[in-house]
């Protein structure tokens, strides 16, 4: 019986409410940056991507193996490499949102007796494959309210996302 079916939930619901207000953004909502220096929501989102395909590799490839020891990712070079900036908005949303629900319907399926495979990424100390998924939705969460939150508030409680 799977253990991460109430992650996975979780991740469903964010999609469900959360592509709307990404589509409602629109292209040129998604191109501004809130200060010099910082991503732009097309950048953030695409961050959210990159986080996508690395995570999903990590929650394929923990259960392979009895030790998960994979490589930590520069995000800001990811984000340089996947151009986002110059993609258009609709078609980021659109790739985010699948990968998510592939990520979801992944990790619905681990297995209960995989959760506790010890995984270590890049340099950080090793976690359990049950902590990667949970902190994953708490990530997650904490672009996406980067995204959708108004400029005054976001400046405030995120220092408009300059350190993602």
């Amino acid at each position: 019986m799977p253990g991460l079916q109430d992650v996975a939930d979780e991740l469903e619901a964010v999609l469900r409410r959360t592509v709307p207000e990404l589509e409602a953004i629109g292209e040129a909502g998604s191109l501004g940056t809130r200060r010099a220096g910082s991503w732009s929501r097309k950048q953030v989102l695409g961050h959210l991507v990159d986080s996508a395909l690395n995570n999903l590799h990590r929650f394929v490839r923990a259960q392979q193996a009895d030790e998960l020891v994979f490589p930590g990712y520069e995000q800001r070079s990811w984000v340089d490499a996947g151009a986002y900036q110059d993609r258009p908005w609709p078609s980021i949303v659109r790739l985010w949102s699948e990968l998510n629900a592939q990520v979801a319907h992944v990790v619905a399926r681990i297995p209960a007796e995989r959760l506790g495979t010890r995984c270590r990424i890049g340099e950080g100390p090793p976690v359990t494959l049950e902590f990667i998924a949970r902190d994953y939705v708490t990530h997650l969460r904490h672009h996406l309210e980067q995204i959708l939150d108004s400029e005054a508030s976001v400046g405030k409680k995120y220092q408009a996302f300059a350190e993602p």
